[in-house]
């Protein structure tokens, strides 16, 4: 089981500064403490929280973190233009030694759609034929093609990943639709956090049927993120946490992230019942024997932790990344 943090960056508006150094902190301690890599996801507009951008981040990560994977997890891909996704990730690539993975999404908020002149309508043909530009500006050398919303004219991508023949693609994706588009374009599916666990089990069977149907094998690599808090207790680490994850998923609430969850899966409820098959919490061999069950019953492998929530003090999540890595760690199935 591979161990990642991911670096949501969302924190109450105010010492910006402070929170980068935060949050570059537990980057370094990732890295000292064995982490496979370190993730950092994408929104615009993200009120209530502040919140640095993605690819300018993980950037500087692969300079203080040389050994970690550099992971965008995930890139909002219809907002933007092929090209410039192209040469930024094969630059981004070539930055951090060709660790980099390609986490490619949709996304679902009006107002970033809005505010980049994109409509929401067609965003599944949107995202991938821009996902088949970027694929093919990474390996031809000119490129000859006309989208919905850019021609690519000879184009080229000057840079070339250092990766042959591209980076991993992760496809992101909560609904059944997106379960299916990740089993025919990406190397992997990157399980969503915000399921519960037996509707992932239900898409995972999608999931593998669509392989199946496509003729390709089950990824080596089956990434999934969760929240993750390690206490003394159960009741402990639900005690400690709470306050910190109402705070966040009171904003995915008002951003309409629920609104985009597989049917009955929403998560507009009162804490007791969102944790509920959703979050990793208490002792070390209670998180440990849960990630082994998701092991065992779906294949995952490999852990995107989060561990820092809105208002956390730093020092609370730098414990958590100690607890992973050397309590829960030793006791997972090898």
């Amino acid at each position: 089981m591979k161990l990642s943090l991911i670096i949501r960056g969302q924190h109450p508006p105010g010492n910006p500064v402070q929170h980068l150094n935060d949050d570059l902190d537990l980057v370094r301690c990732a890295d000292r403490l064995g982490f496979d890599g370190v993730i950092k996801g994408s929104h615009y507009s993200a009120h209530p929280f502040e919140s640095v951008q993605q690819i300018p981040f993980l950037s500087y990560c692969a300079a203080i973190a040389p050994r970690l994977r550099i992971i965008l997890g995930l890139v909002l891909v219809p907002l933007h233009k092929p090209l410039d996704l192209a040469e930024q990730l094969a630059t981004l690539d070539l930055l951090c030694g060709g660790k980099l993975v390609f986490g490619a999404g949709i996304g679902y908020r009006d107002v970033e759609f809005k505010a980049f002149g994109v409509p929401r309508g067609n965003m599944g043909a949107r995202f991938e034929e821009c996902m088949t530009a970027i694929r093919r500006l990474w390996t031809e050398d000119f490129v000859d093609m006309k989208g919905s919303h850019f021609e690519l004219d000879h184009a080229t991508c000057p840079v070339k990943p250092l990766q042959k023949p591209m980076p991993p693609i992760w496809i992101g994706g909560n609904a059944d639709v997106a379960i299916e588009r990740a089993a025919r374009i990406g190397d992997c599916w990157y399980i969503n956090p915000h399921n519960t666990l037996s509707t992932t089990e239900r898409q995972m069977e999608l999931y593998k049927r669509a392989l199946d149907k496509y003729e390709k094998p089950f990824p080596t690599e089956v990434p999934m993120r969760r929240e993750v808090f390690v206490a003394k207790s159960r009741a402990e680490a639900i005690r400690i946490a709470q306050p910190y994850l109402e705070e966040k998923y009171k904003a995915y609430r008002s951003w309409g992230q629920d609104k985009v969850m597989p049917e009955g899966d929403n998560f507009d409820h009162e804490f007791n019942e969102l944790l509920e098959d959703r979050f990793l919490m208490g002792s070390p061999s209670e998180v440990a024997d849960q990630l082994n069950r998701l092991n065992s019953r779906l294949g995952v492998n490999h852990l995107v932790a989060s561990i820092h929530w809105p208002g956390m003090p730093n020092s609370l999540a730098l414990e958590q990344l100690h607890r992973l890595a050397e309590d829960v760690g030793p006791l997972l199935a090898p």
